[in-house]
């Protein structure tokens, strides 16, 4: 057997045959088994499946999506000079959109025309090949097909089903939706591993997605509804996959909360499923350098790597974490808000281990390693030069070297808003050791499911079932945990309702790319935010690309654009 497994570049051949046109192939494997052991061959098939994910997983595109057009992150055009970009962030954050704009088109071809049409070649490739290994990775490509077009359906409205891409796509959307990428992942429920790790998808990453697929059926079914229907039946089944994964003890909600997006949590047992994002992979450091200042520099050994003034948390978010402990800080009650890695004297001259800059939300006068007037090299101090000085630093890379980086609460679009230094700022997963860009070689997998959620998951659907009691026992069960640097019984809550379990996963999953879609699922998506004041519900979803509709116009009415766009 010697077959060519072909990636069809900004091809939409996932949504009908022979409708590409000016293309280039690009050969991922061109012997299924000439030359190469069965375990190898399945290896190269299966590859391409997962090998979209860090790509999908960039700052620009899906957490674009799900964090930038939420209440929780924005990205101003920063000085009137970074960041602008034909206004595609602003028009994420403002709901204001269209068919053009660059982070929804990319996501969709990581989604659809990448995501999803190399699961069905896989998914044809490998069930013609007679080997355990090959029967497991057809079940992992099924249910990576069953995770893209849950995506797809997130973000669209809409999925596309194809067995072979020969044929020409079914569209579904709605309940017909919900019910395919229900029975995917059902079929192979029990053919997945339960022991592989978060990068491949397992039983227990299986039974998450199907809990999740069940927690936001009623938007799915009916996206632009005024008031969602949440059954006991799905929230039923929410509950019965969440207790199976809780149920086999397989994971375990970590004491030190950043920890869990560590370099080294490829094998942090909070995690369930996750981009594998280790270095020797080419995984990227985006998520960690976006929001960190240009002039906030985490590793010594590296000078060129740095952060870029991306995105910060809106007033809005941060006041939610002030109303629910008011007069107290949220970093001295909470362990997910902050946590102090670096304290400094002033004047201070450190060795390089002993440099580590804070993680959480930054706000304030910010401490590194100080610069030159160019901003390179470091200043060198201790014996022979051999330790680093570190203060206060200045916006010295952005040619403003008398101007603190002093990140303040305001932030919005105007120029008084739009500074380098405005707004808190964000490092949630650790900047990686290796990254000597700050962009790449990435080490901390990037997480898609842990422990937590399920925990979380599960109050919900008890909660919408009217059990607050047991809905808070869960939300505490998941506070409580964090009690490697503040004491569990001062992190429990009393009391339990839908805005307070709202604001729990806010603080729980801040720059996780859930807002979105939770902010939709809770009846939120249509507030007022930073510079956002649209309240069409049709905004729920985003336009679909306008290069796939061309593409499609070969067969008359087969796509056709979501409404208001």
């Amino acid at each position: 057997m010697k077959k060519k497994i072909l990636l069809l570049s900004l091809c939409f051949s996932i949504l009908f045959a022979n409708s590409c046109t000016d293309l280039e192939e690009e050969v991922l494997d061109e012997s299924l088994t000439g030359g190469a052991s069965p375990e190898a061959a399945a290896d190269g098939i299966m590859s391409p499946v997962y090998a979209t994910m860090p790509e999908l997983f960039l700052h620009t595109r899906y957490f674009a999506l799900q964090e930038i057009t939420t209440d929780e992150a924005i990205l101003p055009f920063r000085g009137g000079k970074d960041w602008g970009d034909n206004n595609i962030y602003i028009d994420l954050h403002t709901h204001g959109m269209t068919s053009q704009n660059t982070p929804v088109n990319d996501a969709w071809r990581s989604v659809v025309v990448q995501g999803v049409t190399r699961s069905v070649t896989a998914i044809n490739a490998l069930a013609e090949m007679d080997t355990d290994i090959a029967k497991l990775y057809w079940a992992e490509a099924k249910a990576m097909r069953a995770y893209y077009s849950m995506l797809s359906l997130d973000l669209w409205g809409l999925i596309f089903v194809k067995e072979d891409l020969s044929q020409t796509s079914t569209i579904l959307r709605g309940n017909d939706a919900v019910e395919y990428i229900k029975s995917e992942l059902l079929e192979i429920e029990n053919q997945v591993s339960n022991s592989v790790g978060p990068g491949r998808i397992t039983q227990g990453a299986v039974w998450g997605l199907l809990a999740r697929l069940h927690l936001n059926a009623a938007v799915y079914r009916d996206p632009y509804a005024d008031a969602f229907t949440f059954t006991n039946e799905d929230m039923d089944k929410v509950i019965e996959y969440t207790d199976k994964i809780i149920a086999s003890g397989q994971y375990q909600l970590s004491p030190e909360y950043f920890e869990i997006f560590d370099d080294e949590n490829h094998t942090n047992k909070e995690l369930i499923f996750a981009v594998d994002q280790r270095a020797e992979l080419n995984g990227h450091n985006r998520l960690a350098y976006f929001s960190l200042s240009g002039d906030q520099f985490p590793l010594p050994e590296f000078p060129k790597a740095n952060g870029t003034d991306g995105p910060a948390i809106t007033p809005d978010f941060y006041h939610s974490w002030t109303a629910a402990y008011g007069a107290d800080d949220p970093a001295t009650k909470d362990p997910r808000f902050y946590k102090k890695n670096l304290n400094i004297p002033a004047d201070s001259c450190l060795a390089a281990a002993a440099f580590e800059i804070d993680r959480g939300i930054l706000r304030g006068q910010q401490y590194g390693l100080q610069t030159t007037a160019n901003g390179n090299p470091f200043t060198r101090c201790g014996d022979n030069g051999s330790n680093y000085k570190v203060g206060k630093l200045f916006n010295r890379t952005r040619g403003l070297a008398s101007v603190p980086v002093n990140f303040t609460e305001f932030v919005d679009f105007s120029t008084a808003g739009r500074g380098y230094s405005n707004g808190y700022r964000v490092l949630k997963y650790e900047f990686s050791k290796k990254s000597d860009t700050g962009r790449n070689k990435g080490d901390a997998d990037i997480v898609i499911l842990r422990l937590a959620d399920i925990y979380m998951m599960r109050a919900e659907a008890k909660l919408r079932k009217g059990d607050a009691a047991g809905a808070l026992t869960d939300v505490n069960t998941v506070r409580a945990s964090r009690t490697a640097r503040i004491a569990a019984p001062g992190l429990n809550l009393s009391d339990m309702t839908l805005d307070i379990l709202f604001r729990e996963r806010g603080f729980e999953f801040y720059w996780e790319m859930q807002r979105r879609t939770d902010m939709i699922r809770f009846g939120k998506y249509e507030g007022s935010w930073t510079e956002k004041t649209d309240t069409d519900k049709r905004k729920r979803l985003f336009p679909i690309p306008q290069s796939a509709i061309d593409g499609a116009s070969v067969i008359p009415g087969f796509l056709t654009q979501n409404q208001s766009y």
